[in-house]
């Protein structure tokens, strides 16, 4: 049974599109001229390897279907560093090749692995990074008066300068974060941020 290559996208919520990534994927695939190709798509965060199609993934590769894997970044991978350590190791190993298109890299061998180490290790500070700078938002929210976990039935909430203020400064500061996130962290309606934010 011919090998094929696994296609893996993943994005934090159901809300976010993975349509970059499968252009930019596909974009190398092309270039490669690779055309047995599987698929996985995961919406939920890298936090865990809990995630379906990164297990139905996995399965493949264990089964042998799998020989090369292509990612738009090595953090769509795991964003965790001990989980995303030790998956490549074991991918390596297995012999399988893992592709990240737009850091233009190739693992395969020990250098390999020593730069997706570093990598790994670069995401898993962005993803406590995130989630500090999160926090910070709830707290400003809180202090602001923000009625946190939603509104009392009947009552308009009032959004404050500061959350306006905190909102934009979220998006300039982490584009990774998407407005469902930056509204709850902030305490405002999604609807609420796409306004602020597009202003």
């Amino acid at each position: 049974m011919n090998s094929a290559v696994a296609a893996y996208c993943r994005v934090s919520t159901t809300g976010q599109n993975e349509a970059g990534q499968v252009r930019e994927i596909e974009r190398w695939l092309k270039g490669n001229g690779l055309t047995d190709v599987q698929w996985f798509i995961d919406k939920q965060t890298g936090d865990n390897l809990d995630r379906p199609a990164f297990k139905l993934m996995q399965a493949a590769i264990f089964n042998g279907e799998i020989k090369t894997v292509v990612c738009w970044k090595l953090d769509r991978l795991s964003r965790s560093l001990a989980d995303g350590i030790n998956t490549l190791a074991g991918w390596c190993k297995a012999g399988v090749r893992v592709v990240s298109v737009t850091q233009q890299l190739d693992f395969a061998g020990p250098t390999g692995q020593l730069v997706a180490a570093v990598l790994f290790a670069v995401a898993a500070m962005e993803q406590e990074t995130r989630r500090e700078r999160q926090a910070a938002g709830i707290a400003a929210a809180k202090a602001n008066g923000a009625n946190w976990g939603g509104s009392s039935k009947g009552r308009r909430l009032t959004i404050s300068e500061s959350q306006i203020a905190t909102a934009k400064r979220l998006r300039a500061s982490d584009s990774s974060l998407s407005v469902s996130e930056i509204a709850r962290s902030v305490g405002i309606s999604r609807r609420s941020a796409y306004r602020f934010l597009a202003d």
